[in-house]
């Protein structure tokens, strides 16, 4: 095997775990709002045998609701932070 050397290298080698943690440092609100939708998914499906009688579509409606506030609400609270820091702490 031969080395080229005009090959072309990247600069920095990224991974997918890379990636994820420079986005978590630009905004940190949203792994925690991943956490959250990974928590209420999780406690549905650990309430999903005593539901009781409550229809498995009403369950399932449910749970994706409460996981989607919890996602929601991180990206909504980012947003109000990143208002907060980029107008009101420049102006002082």
């Amino acid at each position: 095997m031969s080395t080229d050397k005009n090959a072309w290298i990247p600069e920095q080698e990224t991974s997918v775990g890379t990636k994820f943690l420079q986005k978590a440092r630009k905004s940190p609100l949203v792994p925690i709002g991943m956490m959250g939708f990974v928590a209420v998914t999780a406690y549905g499906f650990y309430r999903l045998k005593e539901r009781g009688s409550m229809k498995m579509s009403v369950h399932l409606i449910h749970t994706r609701i409460a996981a989607q506030a919890c996602v929601v609400g991180a990206v909504t609270l980012g947003a109000v932070y990143s208002m907060y820091k980029e107008y009101f702490l420049k102006q002082k």
